[in-house]
């Protein structure tokens, strides 16, 4: 287990901001750098290096890069027998880019459980400001005019880095996300970021890569330019 001091932004400074993802810390997994902002040009900087805040309040912004990365590749997606069975139905519609700050409330709210969640005010005045600049975007699903699921996240070349998702209805979420795979691979796009494992998103297909792997994509992935109708209005698949 690697025993280094934890970089902080005030005290240091790298060449290109952060230092190199493989200093992160084994425990906590990830754990990279502290401190620093979450203006437009950092936070771009970050995902391409492969480097995300993730932080709770009253706490400094944490940056982090975990070994192994949580993954989708978009044409690996799982629709599950069920899951195929509620998008035939089609009582969901799914759009994109329609209302990124009730994504952004939606995936802040507290959970069902009573717990907290990490995305707080400067967080979501950080994603929004990115949206605005054409980076990030959002995935809603709709039951008639209410809208019961989401995700956002932030596209780079010819990759999406998911940030988060919520589900208001039974389904709604998996509905999004694997609509957004299939766009996603209609796109041309190669990999859709999950960040860390969780059994939820195994379900619908993540695997887990090693880091080493997932910036050899970023190196060859983000400087591409992504397909002319990426996210725009789309018919579900």
């Amino acid at each position: 287990m690697r025993s280094i001091p934890l970089y902080w932004f005030a005290m240091q400074r790298y060449a290109e901001d952060f230092p190199p993802v493989s200093l992160a810390l084994d425990d906590p997994d990830g754990l990279l750098a502290a401190g620093g902002d979450l203006g437009i040009e950092r936070l771009l900087k970050a995902y391409r290096a492969g480097i995300f805040p993730w932080y709770s309040e009253g706490q400094p912004i944490l940056w982090w890069s975990p070994d192994p990365r949580c993954v989708i590749f978009p044409g690996s997606v799982h629709v599950s027998r069920s899951l195929h069975r509620t998008l035939k139905r089609g009582h969901f519609r799914v759009s994109i880019d329609q209302d990124f700050d009730g994504v952004l409330a939606g995936c802040a709210a507290p959970r069902r459980d009573g717990a907290g969640t990490w995305l707080s005010a400067e967080m979501q005045t950080a994603y929004r400001r990115l949206f605005e600049h054409g980076h990030a975007h959002s995935v809603e699903c709709w039951c008639g005019d209410e809208m019961v699921g989401g995700l956002y996240g932030v596209a780079i070349g010819r990759l999406f880095f998911g940030e988060s998702m919520f589900s208001r209805m039974s389904d709604a979420s998996k509905v999004c996300l694997t609509t957004l795979a299939v766009w996603l691979q209609r796109w041309n796009y190669q990999l859709l970021d999950c960040q860390v494992h969780n059994r939820h998103l195994e379900t619908l297909g993540a695997t887990c890569i090693a880091r080493r792997d997932f910036t050899a994509l970023l190196d060859r992935w983000c400087g591409a330019d992504p397909a002319p109708d990426a996210w725009r209005m789309t018919a579900m698949p």
